[in-house]
Order: structure tokens, then C-alpha cells, then sequence
């Protein structure tokens, strides 16, 4: 019978440790020296907490700083693929189904005048704000085939092991790729029950909202790590009719 791995570390464990009582009594009985033995045993002993202090809680804890700062890296840039690739498009698309748009887009005019406390009450404005949904003010189908499209795109960036650190990030994925598995298992959306405009403009909200805060928090990691990237969103900003890409 195979031993388990837990099994097989306490066996290594007393090993170790009957190996390095035998190397004792070895030494005792050739120099026959148990002041000098015991002298030694307690200095190791005593610089076995010096050790766990350097190695456990200083060196270690460098190297998961800087490796977690290595994984946030390349997580930012599957959330900026994200949004160039589909993000982007998507908001403009759900803008277009916000009843409220037009009275409240006016508050996400980011641009280089933003502090992080701009951003941070902006953020919390978001996480208590209605998302109200009108699935017949913007285009359904237009957005079903643009989505539909990306699905591939998103069951890849669902497999990036990456996003187990971002769970709103892995939300918003989820939520988007489930809207896109409600447009694709209808064949047309014109002349739909209102029942079943209602399930979807639910599903809207939910995606809505998520890819909303995400882009918030993402312009913000854009101001203060990449400005030339940060100048581009900026006038691309699809919750400002005045953004143009050309600079002015």
C-alpha cells in the first residue's frame, strides 16, 4: 500500500531526527565529550528562532511581495487585453441600454485631474448606485452578435490561473460570458416576451455594474503606472459624447 505524502513527511521527519541522534551519541563515544556536545546543541537550538526570523518572516515575506507584485503585473495586462479586445465595446454598448445615462454620465469624465480620493468616492458611488436597465433604448442585436463573437476570448482569459487573485475581475468575466450564453441560445431577440426582456435586462444590470467598477479601478492603475495608456482611455472615455482620440 502506498504511503500518503503527509505520512511520508512525518517518517522523514523522525528519520532526521534518528540520524542526528546517532551523529551525537557517534561523537560522544569517540571523544567522549558531553560538555562540548551539549555546549554546541544549545547554540544551534538557540539560533533556530534567529533563523525562522530571517528566513520565515523576512525573506520570505520579500520574496511573496515581489512575486505577487509579478503576478498583479500580468493580471493588469489580461484586464487591459480584456478591455481593448472587449471591455471597451462593451461599455458603449450597455451605456446605451442605461436609462439614467445621460444624468449621470457626467460623473465618469475621468481625466488628469482625478485624485485617488476622486476615484475612491467615485467607486463607492458606483457600489451602491441602481443600474436601471431599458433592453429596447439600445441595439440587442447589435451587442448579441459582438458578444456572441467574443466568447472564445473569454473562456481563455477564464483559464488565466492569474485571475484566482481577482475575484471581481473572474466575477465580471463570468457575468459577461453568461450574458453571452443567454444571446446565443436565443436565434433572434426581436419580439421576445417581456418576461423574458426583463430575465435579460437583469443580466445586463449584473454584467453592467461589474465592468463598470472594473474600468474605474482600472483607469486609476492606468493614472499612476502608465500615463501614456491613461492619456489614450482617457479620450476614448465612452461615458463622454465629447471624448475624441485625436489630441487636442
Amino acid at each position: 500500500m502506498k504511503v500518503r505524502p503527509p505520512y511520508r513527511r512525518i517518517l522523514l521527519g523522525l528519520l532526521l531526527v534518528f540520524l542526528s541522534v546517532v551523529f551525537y551519541v557517534l561523537h560522544f563515544i569517540i571523544f567522549r565529550d558531553a560538555h562540548h556536545i551539549f555546549i554546541y546543541l544549545l547554540g544551534d537550538v538557540a539560533f533556530v528562532f534567529t533563523e525562522v526570523l530571517l528566513v520565515t518572516l523576512i525573506i520570505h515575506q520579500v520574496l511573496s511581495d515581489r512575486e505577487k507584485r509579478a503576478m498583479l503585473k500580468k493580471l493588469n495586462m489580461v484586464i487591459g487585453a480584456f478591455f481593448s479586445e472587449a471591455g471597451m465595446p462593451l461599455l458603449k454598448y450597455f451605456w446605451a441600454f442605461d436609462a439614467e445615462a445621460e444624468s449621470f454620465g457626467g460623473h465618469l469624465n475621468v481625466d488628469n485631474e482625478w485624485s485617488p480620493e476622486h476615484f475612491d468616492k467615485m467607486e463607492e458611488i458606483l457600489q451602491n448606485r441602481d443600474f436601471k436597465i431599458d433592453v429596447h433604448k439600445g441595439n440587442l442585436d447589435e451587442m448579441r452578435g459582438f458578444i456572441i463573437s467574443k466568447r472564445a476570448f473569454l473562456l481563455r482569459l477564464l483559464e488565466n490561473p492569474n485571475l484566482l487573485e481577482h475575484e471581481e475581475f473572474t466575477e465580471l468575466l463570468w457575468a459577461v460570458f453568461h450574458l453571452a450564453e443567454e444571446l446565443s441560445h436565443r436565434e433572434t431577440v426581436h419580439e421576445l416576451p417581456d418576461t423574458d426582456y426583463e430575465h435579460l435586462a437583469g443580466d445586463i444590470k449584473r454584467a453592467y455594474g461589474l465592468l463598470v467598477r472594473e474600468w474605474l479601478s482600472y483607469m486609476e492603475h492606468l493614472k499612476g503606472n502608465y500615463p501614456y495608456l491613461f492619456s489614450l482611455a482617457v479620450r476614448t472615455n465612452p461615458f463622454n459624447p465629447q471624448a475624441s482620440v485625436e489630441v487636442k
